[in-house]
């Protein structure tokens, strides 16, 4: 079955960013249902139990028809949170930028940084109603932005992800209401561009 793991930091580690309180419910409340409900719905497939959540999700037609959309929702909000999780971190300086292959994939891609954040930002503040923004990278390891709506996850296309921002209102609603572009410019403070870049030169 599906765990809940704990996150590599405290709730409060990303202080003053992202808000204690925040934190402990998007973990412990929301993520937390995803897990359960996946799991209730894997109860009546229990084969699939030996599958990882993106080998599930990257081959969705192995899944009975009847359990195919709740595996689409909660195992995508499993997954999508778990990639969330590993792309923020304690406050470093102001946030740091992209580093060694991906500095230059994104030049390449955007024309330098700064047109890559502006890029980023817009599609996450366009998105309409709850969904995800990414820097996703194709098979030959181009560099686009994309968004999804609800838990929808790029692995699903042939992508693989780099980045993420998490827009729904649960994600930011206690300490910015509704000024969503106010979260991400927080949140750009606590990307872990390390990882991010260790994601991208992975084969």
């Amino acid at each position: 079955m599906f765990t809940l793991l704990k996150l590599p930091y405290a709730y409060d580690a990303l202080e003053p960013y992202f808000d204690k309180q925040t934190m402990e419910l998007h973990h412990s409340k929301h993520h937390a249902t995803y897990v359960t409900k996946l799991n209730e719905a894997l109860a009546n497939a229990p084969e699939l139990y030996t599958k990882s959540i993106e080998e599930l999700l990257v081959n969705l037609n192995v899944v009975p028809e009847n359990i195919r959309t709740v595996v689409t929702n909660h195992g995508g909000g499993h997954y999508n949170h778990l990639f969330f999780w590993s792309i923020i971190q304690p406050p470093i300086g102001n946030g740091g930028e992209p580093e060694g292959e991906l500095a230059s994939a994104v030049d390449r891609d955007f024309g330098d940084v700064t047109k890559f954040r502006d890029d980023f930002t817009k599609a996450a503040v366009s998105i309409f109603g709850s969904g995800w923004a990414w820097l996703v990278a194709n098979r030959d390891n181009k560099l686009s932005i994309i968004t999804t709506a609800n838990q929808d996850s790029p692995i699903t296309q042939g992508l693989k992800p780099l980045l993420t921002i998490d827009v729904w209102e649960h994600a930011y609603y206690l300490k910015y209401q509704n000024k969503r572009a106010d979260y991400i410019d927080a949140w750009w403070k606590i990307v872990n561009w390390q990882e991010v870049s260790r994601k991208f030169a992975k084969k």
